[in-house]
């Protein structure tokens, strides 16, 4: 196993664009760095999304690039929370008028959120709707758990709290391809997190399954995809493996290149598990993401693929504005994680923000095309047109016209549909990135990772 290059079948997963690797400091943009108060100004505020960011975790999988720390020692997480709550307080002070402003959807990610006590949990249940005004029990909130923190108490909370979609990170139910993920947990722990899930009684819940570990066979993972169908979930995400540079596995492997064998490995195990998720009642949403037919829903298709209106909070979140997305600093080795959420938990000044790209007209173009081909639903060529005043073929006929020869688009669709075929699916993560702009893909070559 190599970690992966840019080409092949899996070249990026594109759960947000502008990939953050692409975003600058803002002290050095022309503008400077903007004040929070007049980049939201003129924004509409009635439909926002709120995302808040925890950035601990127990264990760090082997195959985590995620903005994430080991442990917090010395009070940290205290520290981190007062600081989230000075964001909090200074954010909603930007966006001005309280009978403007709406929240539409929440969400706590990571890392790893019920890190957290329980008491803890109910502080940051606190800092979203009493700093921020989100009514967390009418509006869909999804919260991540691992299986070592779900725990009966920490549950409790999210369910008291609103809380109406949980997501586990299980990855195996194979013991010995956990190990191999360098994911140190045992079948019956899991087991157990997802009895007690089920008996907090939260609508929705999703379980992660990764293919292409090392070992895993046909058999294996049809062993991990059985044992996850009978907890039913309503939602199963199945991710491909990938090994990227500064994590656990990365340091493992070789330095660079392609592993074609690799790829056709992932590529019949993603086949192998779509066609027995369909042959379990569930439907595809999109690459990852399958639904049981006729579930609860708990707020839109994609959690991770969030539209112009979005409030994030903490080191590792984004916010997105029609113009700027923005955020903090972005690192993957530890020690640089470390000072980053140390600066973070230090701050007293959160009016500007820090880092981010302007988005301008193209890259939204760019941007709306992306989040909507990538849903097996596909994307009305109407509503495109509405937007921007033109048409999608206009605008990209390389890029489509290329997708279109290589068979990654439905023909079958229409012409008022523009959707991709199983086939186009398949190969999302080759497909996405190359709808990427040329001043973005410059932006991610220089970025140095770290």
């Amino acid at each position: 196993m190599t970690v992966t290059a840019s080409t092949g079948p899996y070249r990026s997963y594109v759960y947000a664009y502008p990939h953050k690797t692409a975003y600058r400091p803002l002290a050095g943009h022309p503008a400077g760095r903007p004040l929070l108060r007049e980049l939201w100004a003129a924004e509409p505020k009635d439909a926002l999304s709120l995302y808040l960011h925890i950035p601990f975790c127990e264990i760090r999988c082997g195959f985590c690039n995620l903005f994430t720390r080991i442990g917090a020692p010395d009070e940290l997480t205290t520290r981190y929370l007062d600081a989230l709550d000075r964001q909090a307080t200074a954010v909603r002070d930007a966006l001005g008028d309280a009978e403007r402003v709406r929240f539409a959807a929440a969400a706590f990610g990571g890392g790893t959120p019920t890190f957290l006590t329980a008491g803890e949990l109910e502080r940051l249940c606190d800092i979203a709707e009493k700093r921020m005004g989100a009514d967390l029990r009418s509006v869909p909130l999804a919260v991540e758990t691992s299986p070592a923190t779900a725990t009966a108490d920490r549950l409790g909370v999210l369910a008291d709290r609103g809380t109406t979609r949980i997501s586990i990170g299980v990855q195996s139910f194979v013991d010995a391809e956990a190990r191999a993920a360098v994911r140190p947990q045992r079948r019956s722990e899991v087991e157990a997190a997802l009895g007690r899930i089920r008996d907090a009684g939260i609508p929705v819940l999703n379980i992660d399954l990764i293919y292409g570990i090392d070992g895993q066979t046909k058999e294996s993972w049809r062993t991990s995809l059985d044992a996850a169908l009978a907890w039913r979930p309503e939602e199963l995400y199945l991710y491909p493996l990938y090994v990227r540079a500064l994590t656990g596995l990365g340091r493992q492997g070789a330095a660079d290149g392609a592993d074609p064998a690799w790829d056709e490995q992932r590529l019949r195990l993603y086949r192998t598990g779509r066609d027995h998720l369909l042959a379990h009642g569930y439907e595809q949403v999109s690459m990852r993401m399958f639904r049981r037919t006729g579930a609860h829903r708990a707020g839109p298709d994609d959690y991770a693929c969030q539209t112009d209106g979005m409030i994030g909070l903490g080191c590792g979140a984004r916010s997105y504005t029609s113009s700027l997305h923005y955020s903090f600093d972005y690192a993957v080795e530890m020690r640089e994680i470390r000072g980053i959420i140390d600066g973070f938990t230090a701050t007293e000044d959160f009016s500007r923000a820090e880092v981010g790209r302007y988005v301008d007209g193209d890259e939204a173009r760019r941007r709306h095309l992306l989040q909507a081909l990538l849903q097996a639903e596909g994307m009305p060529c109407d509503g495109y047109r509405e937007r921007f005043g033109t048409d999608p073929f206009g605008d990209f006929p390389a890029e489509l016209g290329a997708f279109e020869g290589r068979g990654w688009l439905d023909g079958s669709a229409g012409p008022g549909l523009l959707r991709l075929s199983p086939e186009g699916l398949a190969h999302s993560d080759a497909l996405g990135p190359e709808l990427f702009s040329p001043a973005v893909r410059a932006a991610m070559a220089a970025y140095e990772a770290k």
